[in-house]
């Protein structure tokens, strides 16, 4: 039996679905085995992200907390956890090499724009804007 008419067309639409979908999850999947990957050091970028928080939670207060919480809200609530775990990682990492004695707003946007990618930076001076927070001490980050 050979496809014929609307069928074959039907068929061969959902065999391009599927694999545009494999190759979509593939990705995403082989990205985070890379960031697994332990490095020279032993530990791996999401080990790392991980320790950094870890290091510095009790130098965080709730008021600092809501704020990243709200510069986190214009991510998609899929990519949130992700994008929060990411931000506090490099927050932690620059309090660990500053030795701050607490995460300040100063510090939290510091690490918020070195952690952002450069093509989320147009969402992140409009949310900062938003927040009445002057963006000219940064220039130099973004």
């Amino acid at each position: 039996m050979q496809l014929e008419g609307w069928f074959m067309y039907f068929i061969l639409f959902w065999v391009v679905i599927l694999i545009s979908f494999f190759a979509i999850g593939g990705f995403f999947m082989f990205r985070k085995f890379l960031k697994r990957m332990p490095k020279e050091d032993g530990k791996s970028d999401l080990d790392w992200e991980e320790h950094n928080v870890n290091e510095t939670r009790h130098l965080w207060k709730q008021e600092e907390k809501d704020l990243l919480e709200d510069l986190v809200s214009p991510v998609p609530e899929l990519f949130r956890d992700v994008a929060r775990m990411k931000i506090a990682g490099k927050i932690g990492e620059l309090a660990l090499k500053e030795k701050a004695d607490q995460i300040d707003q100063d510090l939290l946007i510091r690490g918020y724009i070195l952690a952002t990618p450069k093509r989320d930076h147009k969402f992140l001076r409009k949310k900062l804007t938003e927040k009445q927070i002057n963006m000219t001490p940064y220039e130099h980050l973004f």
